[in-house]
């Protein structure tokens, strides 16, 4: 072959090859401008899962912020802040690295250190950088930032809230993450309930609240043809949205709808839900004729749209069943949403809003969660509370009656335990099977009830070997026994006190403390009593036998007036006991 056709070859395939390569050693600065990596390959991904932070909202020229890139592992990034006002303008400040292993800087735009990229693909899902404001900064900053999961897959200009000039007023601008909204109108009314079930679908929280009320969370569904209108209401205190999802996890790509208040103004919203990402706000026109209100401690939002949205990607089609969810949270400045600080109101099964209409309520409990607590409610609070009562109290008051062949008090406290274990067996399962696995959001609360269902488990094995009455051994195992029950008690209490507060369970607070140190007190009260009342018996036991003058009779009645006594507090007990483990279950089923 002649030599310049070899040339040309070489030539055509270093031009084919260039581009599949990629940079794996970040060195990008051909892509300053547009930010898009220059692979060859594919589009860019539409819904980001990746989020930047930055640790103040406020800065001076001068000042040193720093930046976080987080999300799923990636194998590349470029970062470079932007005027706020003009996101299509150059790169603008300086970065410092937190760690040169990962992150490198790059000029762009003849600006030193304006960027920063990747030094190799190895994986990573945290980079922290440091931004320095310049002396002519504009009065609004946003960084932005491309993102490459793999040579397919990549997001780009990534938006991070916008910072600003403290001396700055605050400047309401169209960003990439919470787009504004077209032109919108005012409610002059609150939404009204009196349709719900007739003409709308409505879902209330609590059930057949008010919408006016300032505890109610509002949200229904009235089809006109086509369209769909949509009014959603509740507390002020930042956002409201809801979500239509295929299954009972928020976050698998569902389509969500934000009510967000920001500076005595509210902007209506779609977005899509991810993952635990921040939502991937949109700007496609899919919603008309938007209202909003702010008033009586209320946030109220009213749109309308299609019912079918095929040509909008994102949105659902809404004459399909969805779970619906409700939840709401904070806002800070600048409109940037935070996480919900409570568990979502939650549909108990899918429904369809264009189907017959109907008034329903949710839960912001999941029933395997409610279960879970309901049972290990029932198991620590009564059934192992009165087994160790009668356990500890009971054995003299029938000492001539059996039950299947043992002694009374022997087999209520058999009895009682086992069903104890085998309640905290199945409530220890039901979290696990509801999460898929283990929960690292949860606190302590997880690990103490590992350790509970542990000691359960091994008190009806240490029974099962337990030496004779007479062994030299049975003092022994007596106090080992008592010892693993007691801490299993103890931390049975600690960890149930945690829990009511967890998220996925949420009992009102502090109305849940209370009433559990109110039970705590209950019991303790009672088990002291009972413990004076055996400690005066057995001294008066003792005295009459050391007095020649009384008779036996007189230490058989003092036995029987002692055992009357124990029996009935036993009944009040038992009564007082359940009073309380019905409270509380009535509570988790409101949840």
């Amino acid at each position: 072959m002649e030599p310049y056709g070899i040339g040309l070859i070489v030539c055509v395939l270093a031009h084919l090859s260039g581009p599949s390569a990629g940079y794996p050693n970040g060195k990008v600065q051909e892509a300053c401008n547009s930010m898009v990596p220059l692979h060859g390959h594919s589009s860019p991904q539409p819904f980001p899962k990746h989020i930047i932070e930055v640790n103040v909202t406020h800065f001076r020229p001068g000042d040193h912020l720093k930046v976080t890139l987080s999300g799923p592992a990636f194998e590349g990034f470029f970062l470079q802040a932007r005027s706020a006002k003009n996101l299509r303008g150059p790169a603008i400040g300086s970065f410092v690295l937190a760690d040169k292993r990962k992150s490198q800087l790059l000029t762009c735009g003849h600006v030193k250190n304006s960027a920063v990229s990747h030094t190799s693909k190895s994986k990573k899902t945290h980079i922290d950088v440091y931004w320095i404001a310049p002396k002519d900064a504009p009065e609004t900053v946003q960084f932005l930032a491309t993102v490459v999961e793999k040579l397919r897959t990549f997001w780009v200009k990534i938006p991070s809230p916008i910072i600003s000039q403290p001396t700055t007023p605050v400047w309401i601008t169209t960003t990439e993450s919470i787009p504004s909204s077209p032109p919108i109108s005012h409610l002059t009314e609150p939404f009204n309930a009196s349709d719900c079930g007739n003409t709308k679908f409505c879902l209330r929280n609590p059930s057949d609240c008010d919408p006016k009320a300032k505890d109610c969370f509002f949200l229904a569904f009235k089809q006109d043809h086509s369209m769909m209108l949509v009014e959603m209401s509740g507390p002020s205190e930042g956002y409201i949205a809801f979500a239509l999802s295929h299954d009972q996890w928020m976050g698998g790509g569902d389509d969500a709808y934000f009510c967000i208040s920001d500076d005595h103004h509210v902007g209506i919203n779609t977005a899509s839900l991810t993952g635990r990402s921040y939502p991937a706000f949109d700007s496609e026109g899919a919603l008309e004729e938007m209202s909003w209100r702010l008033a009586d401690g209320l946030i109220q939002c009213s749109f309308r749209r299609k019912t079918r949205l095929s040509a909008f990607q994102g949105r659902f089609n809404l004459d399909a069943d969805y779970y619906i969810f409700l939840a709401d949270g904070e806002v800070s400045e600048g409109g940037t949403i935070h996480k919900h600080h409570r568990q979502p109101l939650m549909t108990n099964r899918k429904y369809s809003v264009t189907g017959p209409p109907k008034d329903i309520g949710g839960s912001r409990s999941p029933f395997l969660i409610k279960a879970h607590g309901a049972l290990m409610f029932v198991a620590w609070m009564s059934t192992v509370s009165i087994g160790v009562i009668f356990a500890r109290f009971f054995k003299p008051v029938w000492p001539h009656s059996l039950l299947f062949g043992e002694e009374i008090w022997f087999q209520v406290h058999r009895m009682l335990m086992m069903i104890t274990v085998l309640l905290t067996s199945v409530a220890f399962v039901l979290p696990f099977v509801y999460r898929g696995g283990w929960s690292w959001q949860a606190g302590f609360h997880p690990y103490l009830g590992c350790t509970v269902m542990a000691l359960a488990f091994i008190q009806p094995v240490m029974a099962a070997f337990r030496p004779p009455p007479q062994a030299p051994r049975r003092q022994i195992f007596n106090w080992l026994h008592w010892s693993t029950g007691t801490t299993a008690r103890i931390l049975a209490v600690v960890t149930m006190f945690l829990g009511m507060d967890l998220p996925a369970l949420n009992l009102p607070n502090p109305w849940d403390t209370h009433t559990m140190i109110g039970f705590v007190a209950w019991h303790v009260g009672l088990d002291v009593l009972l413990e004076i009342h055996s400690y005066c018996l057995i001294r008066k036991v003792e005295v009459l036998e050391d007095d020649r003058i009384q008779i036996l009779q007189s230490i058989t009645s003092a036995e029987a007036e002692g055992h009357t006594f124990k029996k009935t507090v036993l009944i009040i007990y038992i009564c007082g006991n359940i009073a309380f483990l019905i409270i509380f279950l009535a509570r988790i089923g409101q949840v």
